[in-house]
């Protein structure tokens, strides 16, 4: 079977992008929204399986979710932080996967061919945790096995994600990747202005 099958991925959106001054998942990018470009990104990469968690203005991401064919939860607690959008997540989804992938909704610019590099190399691989990794920064998305997605409640959210891999190093597996997207993200108008004016 097909790893791709087998692999749930997970988009964050539920945050309120408060440095952004507005709603950052809607901003357009690339002939479409952010949130929209991150989801075609996933599909690009062959991977099927999606669920967005939505929080903020989860009435006006919803319609947009819907139109693109893929699942949603919602996360009531997004003001508690990122971990418990990955929780929501997480419990939300049902049926069998191996791994699961977590991407932040304002990362657009992670290539399908890093996340297809990430796939290749968790069939390969016995490491339950991998991480790509460009000019020897960690960035996103993070892919881990069910065993240890099944951890993830149990993490300190002052911590969040960090604690899996803090807790796990002997499992983790950096996927060396020339893509400078996976450090990339949007917290700012001024850091978004500046991205649409070098492509256009």
């Amino acid at each position: 079977m097909d790893l791709r099958s087998e692999i749930q991925a997970i988009v964050l959106a539920a945050g309120e992008s408060r440095r952004m001054g507005r709603m950052k998942m809607l901003l357009p990018f690339r002939g479409t929204t952010m949130l929209e470009h991150v989801i075609d990104n996933i599909f690009s990469a062959g991977l099927e399986n999606i669920t967005v968690v939505l929080g903020h203005k989860k009435e006006e991401l919803a319609g947009l979710v819907d139109k693109k064919g893929v699942n949603y939860c919602v996360n009531n607690n997004y003001t508690e932080g990122m971990l418990s959008s990955v929780i929501c997540g997480v419990n939300s989804l049902t049926g069998h996967y191996r791994f699961l992938m977590v991407f932040q909704g304002d990362q657009p610019l992670i290539s399908p061919g890093t996340i297809g590099k990430m796939i290749d190399e968790a069939e390969e691989t016995t490491k339950s945790i991998l991480i790509p990794v460009h000019e020897g920064k960690r960035g996103h998305p993070l892919m881990v096995s069910r065993q240890l997605a099944g951890k993830i409640g149990f993490l300190d959210p002052a911590i969040g994600l960090r604690a899996l891999t803090n807790e796990n190093p002997e499992q983790i597996l950096e996927v060396s990747v020339n893509d400078p997207g996976i450090l990339r993200d949007f917290d700012t108008y001024d850091e978004y202005i500046r991205e649409i004016n070098q492509t256009m």
